[in-house]
């Protein structure tokens, strides 16, 4: 496997391409720039066979159609933000970017609980992880020693919980009893920023002390 970090969109959020020997990919959170993004995928002979969404906010999903119409793959997101795609109070959109409000049409697929997914040769166990938002989920690839985390945990930073279906005590928590359960070596690919791992992180993070 084989996986490449992408900053797009206007916070430039980091999307994730994940391929196979195949050529086949999965793409995760892609936030913005669509027409980039494809044109990107298609000239590496990629062939997308799903997108998984972290969370819904604005950043991460504005890039989501724009995929689904080229190669007709399907979307996945926790059922607790699905109807957030669809509407721009909810995802952020409004807010933060009034003069382009982003609309997506409705998810394939609603994750309701923590299970494996597996498509093809791509194996995820899916973590909810919930208090950036309330329908975060991280994904953890075990064998390739990797964790996408969305907007959950960041080097040597968490995530924010002043927007709406934000809870601070709830983030913690998912972090300590969902991530830094996994092992030390684990590779953290956030949302934003660098990657980190799991071992920094719990040397290192100002915010996971004293929980």
């Amino acid at each position: 496997m084989k996986w490449t970090q992408i900053p797009l969109g206007p916070l430039q959020t980091n999307a994730y391409v994940i391929q196979n020997d195949e050529h086949e990919a999965i793409i995760i959170d892609p936030g913005g720039d669509g027409p980039q993004l494809v044109e990107w995928l298609k000239q590496e002979s990629l062939q997308p066979l799903a997108i998984l969404l972290t969370h819904a906010h604005f950043d991460h999903i504005g890039a989501v159609d724009d995929v689904r119409r080229a190669f007709s793959c399907p979307t996945h997101i926790h059922h607790l933000e699905g109807h957030w795609l669809g509407d721009s109070t909810l995802n952020g959109s409004q807010r933060f970017m009034s003069d382009n409000p982003i609309v997506i049409q409705d998810a394939d697929f609603l994750i309701n609980s923590e299970k494996s997914l597996t498509i093809h040769s791509f194996t995820f166990e899916i973590l909810e992880t919930p208090g950036h938002s309330p329908g975060s989920v991280s994904y953890y690839m075990k064998d390739e020693s990797i964790i996408f985390s969305g907007d959950v945990l960041f080097e040597q930073s968490i995530g924010r919980t002043d927007l709406p279906g934000g809870n601070h005590e709830q983030l913690l928590k998912s972090i300590h009893t969902k991530l830094l359960d996994l092992p030390e070596e684990t590779v953290v690919a956030c949302g934003h920023g660098r990657p980190t791992t799991i071992g920094q992180e719990m040397d290192h993070n100002p915010f996971l002390s004293g929980f």
